[in-house]
């Protein structure tokens, strides 16, 4: 068990999550006060000690659920796709079926597809999770067509097995079934919740299929190796440029809580900052306990000001998720700073600062930077040469010496004149200039991308991939 639990601790660190020493030693005490056998308790234990972000909870699932699945030897793959434990299962009905006499009906295994459609149809109608487990185990023995030692992920199984048991019009069988129950049409609410409840349902099938399939390929390459197939980054780790929809979903939702987080840290930051001059008469007024010996000197703690910004995006292509998350970041805090002024462009330029004044949903403000925003100047390809040269000639009298420029962007100019100059001029007015990439830097100045042209007029060129990386910039930057 020790080393299982290490080894399950150690994928956890693999997958993102940070789970320290004291954390491992306190599961392993927790685990001392329940009961093993019972596995949602071993499993809430441990979730509740080594787990710390509810967007980290999901990954925790994955690899606890092939640390620890059911296992042994009887799980193991035969040539046929089976396994040991299915073996005992039909020798089992078999046994039952000998003894109850012929007229009993059989195992699940002489099923036809009718009648195992007809079963399930019936175990979701009446929520039997019993018979719902039962007719999982069957579905991927008779569907999947697992192989031992077959490199397939356990995605393709499931698509397989899924596809043959037909669970949308299994979803419209069950809907009709409620409204025949009542003999007629149901309400509006009626059909929600209904639907809703049986939605609830498929997916609980659907996830014991994943859990049996799962249970089959640890015991046939090892959790270690199985953990590594399935192991996905966290919300965090994501990167912008190449998120699916349900990783856009997750990142929006990471964000919330990390904007709180690092508002919070930025701000304790600032009031815990460095002593300044000797305060010298509450030196000498604290100095009345010690007998009128100024034993404890007392400073003035400086009030930074705190810096104005401005942010010029890209929002063309690709780099458009990494822009919007930034804005969405950048405004979330922006009671660290004392204004802050956001300009997007593709190969035009357009300030959207009211955009983000006018609504407290930043949601809504990026909506109307991606539908109203003026940003196509010839034919809506990058040059941000010439997107450049508009932002000095209309606003590079606001940057002044209390001004931070933020530039996002790929430095992908498609070929135009990159107009560096502008980036230095900029330079030379402003306190500071960072231009952040969601590029990875192996492809940085390839092909079209001129990044260390404008790079080497800025006080540091930043990658910024993911949330992670852009959090660690956003809290150096104020």
């Amino acid at each position: 068990m020790l080393d299982l639990l290490n080894g399950f601790v150690a994928e956890l660190r693999n997958a993102g999550l940070p789970v320290s020493l004291t954390e491992n030693l306190d599961a392993m005490e927790a685990v001392k006060q329940i009961p093993i056998e019972d596995r949602d308790a071993f499993k809430y234990a441990l979730g509740a000690t080594l787990v710390k972000s509810n967007s980290h909870w999901r990954a925790f699932e994955t690899v606890f659920e092939v640390y620890f699945s059911l296992r042994g030897p009887h799980y193991s793959l035969l040539e046929d796709g089976t396994t040991d434990a299915d073996e005992m299962w039909r020798e089992m009905q078999e046994q039952n079926r000998q003894g109850e006499g012929k007229g009993s009906g059989g195992g699940m295994d002489s099923l036809t597809p009718e009648e195992l459609a007809m079963m399930l149809y019936q175990a979701l109608l009446n929520g039997d999770q019993a018979m719902m487990r039962a007719l999982a185990k069957q579905s991927v023995q008779r569907f999947a067509g697992m192989e031992p030692g077959r490199p397939v992920g356990g995605t393709y199984y499931l698509y397989r097995t899924l596809r043959n048991l037909d669970l949308d019009s299994m979803l419209e069988k069950l809907m009709e079934a409620s409204r025949q129950e009542v003999g007629g049409e149901l309400t509006g609410l009626e059909e929600r919740l209904e639907k809703d409840e049986y939605d609830s349902r498929i997916e609980q099938f659907k996830a014991e299929i994943e859990s049996e399939i799962r249970r089959r390929l640890v015991a046939d390459r090892g959790a270690e190796a199985m953990a590594k197939t399935l192991r996905k980054p966290l919300p965090e780790d994501v990167e912008f440029m190449h998120a699916s929809r349900d990783e856009m979903i997750n990142l929006r939702k990471a964000l919330q809580p990390l904007t709180r987080k690092l508002a919070a840290r930025l701000a304790r930051k600032r009031r815990h900052g460095r002593k300044g001059p000797l305060d010298f008469r509450s030196t000498v007024r604290h100095s009345l306990s010690y007998g009128g010996v100024p034993a404890e000197p007392k400073f003035k703690y400086p009030r930074p000001a705190k810096p104005e910004l401005m942010v010029v995006a890209d929002i063309s292509g690709s780099v458009a998720a990494f822009a919007r998350f930034t804005l969405m970041l950048v405004y979330a805090i922006q009671g660290q700073f004392s204004k802050v002024r956001s300009f997007v462009f593709i190969d035009g330029l357009d300030e959207v600062t009211e955009y983000f004044k006018t609504t407290e949903d930043i949601q809504e403000a990026i909506h109307r930077v991606n539908t109203e925003a003026d940003v196509v100047w010839v034919d809506g390809h990058s040059d941000y040469g010439h997107a450049f040269e508009v932002f000095w000639e209309k606003y590079g009298r606001d940057v002044g010496p209390k001004t931070t420029v933020l530039l996002l962007g790929d430095a992908r100019n498609n070929y135009h004149a990159s107009q560096s100059w502008v980036v230095k001029e900029i330079r030379q007015k402003a306190r500071h200039v960072y231009w952040l990439n969601p590029e990875p830097k192996s492809y940085w100045n390839t092909g079209d991308s001129i990044v260390g042209d404008y790079g080497a007029h800025t006080d540091g060129v930043y990658e910024c991939r993911n949330l992670r990386q852009l959090e660690g910039f956003v809290e150096k930057l104020a």
